[in-house]
């Protein structure tokens, strides 16, 4: 496969369930559209977005992450190296971005102390700009439905019953991550990218990037980088680790980068996006499932807890 291909989910379910089996046995990447996330809401979740990173750097640092390791919050330029979650000895990352995390915490007790660091509160900068916060979490919540939607898809095409995640995310402790690509005056040290090579760590990741020069890129089953252009009103989409254990490695958790842009007189680079990352419960055990395992072929993988495989790699990355 040598594009990423674009899929309209707004179809007979089966046959939408299909294409993703293939595509997820293939790259693991694609885009979507009739999507339903209300175009109204995502521009304002957009142009927030854009606002706070317009803030003077003072007014941004004042909602950094706290101390190394909190996941939430404001992190600078160079603060993140997306390549040693594989375990390079990456340079920082040309990027910088805005965290936040579920907005409600569990009314239960914690299965474990270690799932508190994922309840920690967002720092919102609501002195400054104070529809960040509200306008954060009505984009949440819509990506909450779109995750679930797709996640049943998904599970038609492994063979599943549509509901067979239902009980692994009713409690996903998910994340909206906004990433600002400034624009590059100074040459990159060599090796240095906007985002290094990795893979998303969790189930799934539903993305809205724009048209700017250095973007996104995927690896093929061959090795060869492809670019994954701006679509309107398209979402890109791909699996990460959790959901290829959870195949036996049959759908692919796939290498990515974001690429430093080339320099052109006159020509803006700065670049913007916004992922969310669909996470599975914090307890939910993943391990191969019935449909994903051949004859004569065992698990690939040990079981695994989602959260604690989730913080472990977050951790992994930081600079």
């Amino acid at each position: 496969m040598t594009v990423v291909p674009i899929i309209d989910i707004n179809r007979d379910p089966a046959v939408v369930a299909a294409e993703l089996d293939e595509v997820c046995r293939e790259i693991g990447f694609f885009q979507i559209t009739s999507h339903g996330i209300p175009e109204t809401l995502a521009e304002a979740a957009w142009n927030v977005t854009r606002a706070f990173f317009d803030l003077p750097l003072e007014h941004r640092m004042a909602v950094a992450m706290p101390e190394p390791g909190y996941p939430y919050g404001y992190s600078p330029l160079s603060g993140e190296s997306l390549s040693r979650s594989l375990g390079a000895a990456g340079l920082g990352d040309l990027k910088e971005s805005f965290n936040a995390g579920p907005f409600e915490p569990p009314t239960r007790e914690y299965v474990d102390p270690d799932e508190a660091s994922v309840y920690v509160p967002t720092p919102w900068p609501d002195q400054v700009l104070p529809e960040l916060r509200a306008i954060w979490r009505a984009y949440y919540a819509e990506m909450l439905k779109l995750g679930r939607r797709l996640m049943s898809l998904f599970a038609r095409g492994l063979r599943l019953p549509a509901d067979f995640f239902d009980d692994k995310l009713d409690a996903s402790p998910s994340s909206l991550r906004a990433l600002n690509y400034p624009e590059q005056n100074v040459a990159p040290v060599p090796g240095q990218l906007r985002a290094g090579e990795h893979t998303d760590y969790g189930m799934i990741t539903i993305l809205r990037q724009d048209d700017a020069p250095g973007g996104l890129e995927v690896r093929s089953a061959t090795g060869q980088w492809i670019g994954v252009p701006s679509v309107p009103d398209a979402y890109v989409i791909n699996i990460g680790d959790l959901l290829a254990r959870w195949t036996n490695d049959q759908w692919r958790s796939t290498l990515h980068r974001v690429v430093n842009p080339e320099t052109v007189p006159g020509q803006a680079t700065r670049r913007q996006s916004m992922p969310f990352f669909y996470n599975a419960n914090w307890a939910a055990v993943v391990e191969c499932l019935p449909t994903c395992l051949r004859p004569g072929e065992g698990p690939r993988y040990p079981a695994v807890k989602a959260g604690p495989h989730l913080m472990d790699k977050f951790r992994s990355t930081l600079v």
